[in-house]
């Protein structure tokens, strides 16, 4: 099935699965980047590993469905279903500044999403 993708389908999936693997890996090493946000929007220590295992399982599932489809269409809706609360949460503490950047992640895997269908 990898064949049967367009080369632009194939480069920005990849880069989806990058950027959400890159952001799932910036959580379980604590970056300081992403972690002091968390916490300052009021989301739980404990809940941090199981939302970078959530990107983590979007980024590979990605890259999956290269070979599987409907793998990947559905690791891109999770990835813009997540992202999207991600969004929710930004806005409910009101740090509107902050909205961008789970876009910036977000696009990727929208793209490709519309690249499959």
């Amino acid at each position: 099935m990898f064949t049967e993708m367009s080369t632009t389908a194939v480069v920005v999936t990849a880069v989806a699965a990058f950027m959400a693997g890159f952001s799932a890996a910036a959580i379980f090493f604590r970056a300081a980047f992403v972690v002091e946000p968390l916490a300052q929007y009021g989301v739980p220590q404990s809940w941090w590993n199981r939302l970078g295992a959530a990107k983590a399982a979007g980024a590979a599932g990605l890259v999956v469905g290269f070979f599987v489809p409907v793998i990947g269409t559905l690791a891109a809706i999770g990835l813009i279903l997540y992202f999207a609360g991600a969004v929710i949460t930004i806005v409910r503490a009101r740090s509107y500044g902050h909205v961008p950047f789970p876009l910036v992640y977000m696009a990727p895997a929208v793209a490709a999403l519309a690249l499959t269908w």
